[in-house]
């Protein structure tokens, strides 16, 4: 004899037996469901009629006793019921096709709906009007091939450089002499058509070097004022090289000029036009004082010699020659032949600098997920790095506006994680520790997406599912439920097509050179895809469970349309 320990509840009966299995059966429709059915009767030791209908307890709770030797008649006393059965079986039959018709369907919709907002957010026709976005990023992808003409393995400066123009922010080069540093500040320079400064900064310069010599007819008048045309306060683009050279009495005037784009002029403030600034130097700063000179440059790249086989492509190619005619004639456009195009019009505008942050701010949204990778990336850093890195909560704020400017410039009116690789360049102090952030940025965008914890709170709702179906206000609560979860499904698998659909179209991210680009691709490339079925999986859950509560599905419908929740269930 088998012992089988049953729980009824209204028409819902759930049994286990002796020997772990466990099934229920709904008296509304006749059927069993679960891990055991009872089809045999020497497994479970439950006999059936000649109609295939298992006999159930009716007891509230207890232990049911089936004895093989039961009288015949009383075991095929449901005979009667055979057709009503059979009907039963096909209406349920029919239920389950018009549900799974029906979820199918409502799923198809969801995807292809999704897929078209991601789409028109990907083109960038929601918060920055495409017509206006498209001419800079032309004129941009076109600057950036001239900004690298005639330059060896110089990709990455080159855009690193612009970006910071763009941002209005100040870049520093670190690296040994003739390695193009004050190639790319002149190459800046020419190309949006603005005054250029430039100048060598050693132990014994004066601020007269940078700032002009003082009037000697003001000084008549007891003023204290400087002559400051064609120096670095009238400067559009500016190259120090050798900055941290810089001393005391210099100092002081160069971080406001760099920090507020102010400059203390006798007894007048005035403002400088100053869009970029280009520091160069062999060496980091030694003492304490220059700290906040070197977090003025928020953009830091280490500069190193050409590589053994880009040194073969500049001495066997025409770029060797374009090397040559770049140093006497810098920053302006060469022509197939090797001779220069004089007299075009600047490819960038001062307004072009002085706009796009602004518009950048207002239209780009930094989502949360962002946020939050910036916030643990500097706790990494402080707290975590061996010795810690510090970060300023000035350089962190203005990372946040280089990553918008980054977006808006792309074509894009929200941050991407994949944006946040530019920190390799922002928020190192030493130059290994750019490696550190690199690495930990990759880690960072191929973590845990929390689909586990979206599994979990699904297989939560189906449970009270079940346990509500005689309850319409609980169900309609778990309805509720669903559909949230439902809505951040869809939000995520849509970020995962933003992401795809920005690769496809080459634009995710113009601040990314080519290279770094393909090694990306290679590392997220399969998590994304990974992760963007396990959403699809996860959201066709998520609908069929929302259409069979809508539809009054009972356990049975459960079990048949998502076993895995259903087994998950009994156990």
């Amino acid at each position: 004899m088998h012992r089988i320990s049953c729980i009824h509840d209204h028409s819902l009966l759930f049994c286990s037996t002796s020997s772990g299995g466990g099934q229920a059966y709904s008296s509304a429709t006749g059927l069993w469901s679960g891990s055991l059915v009872p089809q045999q009767k020497h497994s479970t030791g439950i006999r059936k009629c000649s109609s295939g209908k298992p006999l159930a307890s009716h007891h509230s709770r207890g232990v049911l006793s089936i004895s093989k030797g039961q009288t015949g008649s009383r075991l095929c006393a449901a005979d009667k019921d055979s057709s009503s059965y059979a009907q039963r079986e096909t209406d349920l039959n029919m239920k389950l096709d018009s549900l799974k018709a029906e979820t199918k369907s409502s799923f198809a919709e969801t995807v292809e709906r999704v897929k078209a907002l991601a789409q028109k957010e990907q083109g960038g026709s929601e918060g920055v009007d495409v017509s206006d976005t498209a001419p800079l990023q032309a004129r941009l992808s076109v600057a950036i091939e001239e900004l690298t003409s005639g330059l060896i393995e110089r990709d990455t400066e080159v855009r690193l450089l612009l970006l910071a123009a763009l941002s209005q922010e100040h870049v520093l080069y670190l690296g040994p002499p003739g390695t193009a540093k004050s190639e790319l500040g002149r190459r800046l320079s020419k190309l949006c058509g603005g005054s250029y400064f430039e100048r060598l900064l050693t132990r014994f310069s004066v601020p007269e070097e940078l700032f002009g010599p003082l009037s000697m007819r003001a000084l008549e008048n007891d003023e204290y004022v400087r002559q400051v045309d064609g120096y670095l306060p009238t400067a559009d683009v500016a190259f120090v090289d050798e900055i941290f050279k810089a001393n005391s009495a210099i100092l002081n005037t160069l971080l406001t000029i760099l920090n507020e784009r102010l400059f203390d002029n006798g007894s007048r403030r005035t403002r400088v036009p100053l869009l970029c600034l280009v520091g160069a130097s062999n060496e980091l700063p030694e003492s304490e004082e220059l700290d906040a000179l070197y977090d003025r440059f928020l953009i830091r790249r280490q500069v190193g010699q050409v590589s053994p086989a880009g040194l073969m492509d500049m001495l066997t190619t025409r770029k060797g020659k374009w090397q040559t005619n770049s140093l006497r004639h810098p920053g302006v456009s060469m022509s197939d032949s090797g001779d220069w195009e004089d007299g075009d019009a600047p490819l960038l505008t001062v307004e072009d600098f002085e706009t796009t942050r602004q518009r950048a701010e207002e239209e780009v949204h930094v989502p949360a997920e962002v946020l939050n990778i910036v916030a643990d990336l500097r706790q990494y850093l402080q707290d975590k790095c061996e010795p810690p890195v510090y970060v300023s909560d000035r350089r962190l704020v203005k990372s946040v506006a280089l990553l918008q400017v980054a977006a808006f410039s792309s074509g894009r009116t929200y941050v991407t994680p994949k944006d946040c690789m530019l920190l390799q360049h922002v928020l190192w102090q030493k130059p290994e520790e750019s490696e550190k952030i690199y690495e930990w940025l990759l880690q960072a965008l191929t973590q845990d997406d929390g689909m586990q914890q979206m599994q979990y709170l699904l297989s939560g709702m189906f449970g009270r599912a079940c346990k509500s179906l005689n309850k319409p206000d609980q169900v309609a609560g778990v309805v509720d439920e669903v559909k949230q979860l439902r809505q951040t499904l869809e939000d995520k698998l849509m970020d995962i097509y933003k992401k795809q659909f920005g690769r496809e179209s080459g634009n995710e991210n113009v601040w990314i050179s080519p290279e770094e680009v393909d090694a990306l691709d290679t590392a997220l490339s399969p998590k994304m895809d990974k992760t963007r079925d396990e959403v699809e999986r996860l959201l066709y859950e998520v609908v069929t469970l929302e259409r069979s509560l809508e539809y009054g599905a009972g356990p049975v419908e459960l079990a048949q349309l998502l076993p895995q929740q259903w087994a998950a269930f009994l156990r």
